[in-house]
């Protein structure tokens, strides 16, 4: 029998332990942020009908889509996205949960896109929503969910960009582009990957836009400053109801958020963020690392008014962000972030004296009660292999103990970082661990 080729298809990849370790720190400290503004834990399929997934996102996302014919005949996809399956959950389950609800759903999804740095066609998304609720201020919460959770992972040089579709659709409603509005706005999004020169060619070409139209809604655009100073150059030109009404949710939510104590310039008005999928009605947001920004956004969402309408006749607005696991996850490498290390627990107990095993055992069940985590070498081989493994997993201490530490109640703790060893004790007078070494193995 011939071998097989042992390999990943493109797009997808493999995690060993000391990537898969801070992957799931980071899906922890997200799940306790979100937690902690009152978000619940929800889980949908992996594999929906086609149906429910297809003309939601646009053509692209449409495109992206991997879907086949199941074996019972139907039509089916993967989900591309959380927030569509959330769509779908909610016209099945509203009755019973009530509104408003908020919910926060870690999971992978699936897209037949060009892989990039940082970007793959499986990934996970780390998605907070809140249903339910039309105010601007769950939009301002969602600002805030971001913030916090950004801290929470360490960062302290990021920037939330905002912008409002309601503003950009009452400005190309100015212009007398309404029409078109939602294919212009696919085009805007690519500006930060194609540029405006790119950009303007497909407004031209592809869209049949005038070219003196085209130049000014890249020029609008592009407008940069202070939020104050954006804010009154958009003022003049978000004629109409609809782009007034955007600018004054975005002047809120600015006020707001700076009231709350995000630091200046954190949260920083973008008229350039146009978000592409076609859902988005209000809000819509992108986070930017400051020390990586060609990375991309690894944080983005916003408000979705009528997206549950595809599935109920219940009005179910909702607003949200996504975190990009994966894409963030690529950006901390790359900034050193990431300890490299392929055991999750800090102390190696080396295996000496078979005669001792369940002595051994015995030691380290009592250092886990102890809430110590501790990996117990399976075989009593020489020191030297043992400190090889030690070193090689990214263990930072070895507990040693050969037949004369076990006669003297004593032990070797090695620091395997400096090389230096210390003598102590294994229990106290009373017969508990010693302090002395507890306080060793935790320091």
């Amino acid at each position: 029998m011939a071998l097989i080729e042992a390999r990943t298809l493109k797009g997808f990849r493999d995690y060993l332990p000391e990537t898969m370790m801070p992957r799931e720190r980071l899906m922890e400290t997200a799940r306790q942020v979100y937690r902690s503004y009152g978000f619940a834990p929800i889980d949908t399929p992996a594999l929906e009908y086609e149906e429910i997934l297809t003309g939601k996102g646009g053509e692209e996302s449409d495109k992206q889509l991997y879907r086949f014919e199941d074996h019972g005949g139907r039509k089916v996809a993967l989900r591309f996205d959380l927030t569509i399956p959330l769509a779908r959950f909610m016209a099945q389950y509203h009755n019973e949960l009530g509104l408003p609800f908020k919910r926060y759903h870690i999971g992978p999804v699936w897209r037949g896109e060009n892989t990039q740095r940082g970007r793959y066609r499986e990934f996970v998304q780390c998605d907070f929503d809140t249903i339910g609720v039309e105010s601007i201020t769950a939009d301002i919460e969602a600002v805030l969910v971001v913030h916090d959770l950004f801290r929470a992972l360490g960062f302290e040089k990021f920037q939330i960009r905002v912008n409002n579709r309601k503003l950009l659709n009452g400005l190309l409603e100015s212009l007398g582009l309404a029409g078109n509005s939602a294919a212009i706005l696919r085009v805007l999004d690519k500006l930060p990957k194609m540029g405006s020169g790119k950009v303007f060619e497909e407004l031209v070409e592809s869209l049949r836009i005038q070219g003196d139209l085209a130049k000014e809604v890249i020029g609008i655009v592009a407008i940069t400053g202070s939020n104050a100073d954006i804010l009154s150059q958009l003022a003049p030109l978000a004629r109409g109801e609809n782009g007034q009404r955007g600018l004054a949710e975005l002047g809120e939510m600015l006020r707001c958020v700076e009231a709350a104590g995000v630091p200046a310039g954190r949260v920083q008005l973008d008229p350039s963020i146009a978000r592409g999928l076609d859902y988005y009605t209000g809000t819509i947001l992108e986070t930017f690392l400051g020390d990586l920004p060609a990375i991309g956004s690894v944080c983005s969402g916003g408000r979705y008014d009528n997206l549950a309408q595809v599935y109920s006749k219940e009005r179910m607005p909702g607003i949200g962000a996504s975190l990009g696991l994966d894409r963030l996850l690529a950006a901390m490498e790359e900034l050193g972030m990431l300890e490299k290390r392929r055991t999750p627990v800090g102390v190696l107990l080396a295996f000496f004296d078979a005669q001792h095993l369940p002595d051994y055992l015995r030691l380290a069940a009592r250092l886990r009660a102890a809430g110590i985590g501790v990996e117990f070498y399976p075989e009593p081989k020489k020191l030297g292999a043992q400190l090889k493994y030690a070193d090689k997993r990214g263990f930072k201490l070895a507990l040693i103990l050969g037949t004369d530490e076990w006669k003297a109640g004593r032990c070797q703790l090695k620091d395997l970082a400096s090389g230096t060893s210390r003598d102590l004790a294994l229990e106290d007078g009373r017969g508990a661990l010693s302090p002395e070494l507890l306080a060793a193995l935790t320091g």
